[in-house]
């Protein structure tokens, strides 16, 4: 699933002119994976535990959030996903998990995780909040009712 999301990450952020035909598919597309985002989003909380540090449905849910930004990026596919009913709502309370999860004990969501010396960064959940940040502005983006639900 991963692969796969990988996949339409990169056709996605392509910036190729698109039929309309080609539109149309997107656009189910992304309704289609932004369910699945609302459904999943939970999973990533389980990252806060070093034990569950590979838990594949949160390594989805991570790639599905990336494909979201970046389909939030492109103008096709924002205005339908600024109208989807709660995907504003659950990256808001989804950012508000992670946050408080970080600030109950030390791991990969704490704002002062930092890596010292040599290490590499390379959990993936690093930088997992500021994709929310992201979404979430992208869905605000020039949309007066989105900017006054956050």
């Amino acid at each position: 699933r991963v692969t796969l999301l990988e996949l339409m990450m990169s056709q996605v952020s392509e910036k190729s002119c698109v039929s309309s035909e080609e539109m149309s598919v997107l656009v189910s597309q992304a309704t289609f994976l932004a369910g699945c985002f609302q459904e999943q989003c939970g999973a990533v909380l389980k990252l806060s535990d070093a034990a569950d540090a590979e838990d594949e449905e949160a390594l989805v849910t991570i790639r599905l959030l990336d494909v979201l930004c970046e389909m939030t990026s492109s103008s096709g596919q924002l205005g339908h996903l600024q109208a989807l009913p709660g995907l504003l709502e659950t990256a808001i309370d989804t950012l508000r998990l992670t946050h408080l999860a970080g600030k109950q004990s030390v791991n990969v969501f704490t704002a002062t995780h930092a890596v010292t010396g040599q290490e590499e960064v390379s959990h993936p959940a690093v930088g997992f909040k500021s994709h929310l940040i992201r979404l979430i502005g992208n869905l605000c983006y020039k949309n007066k009712e989105n900017q006054d639900k956050v």
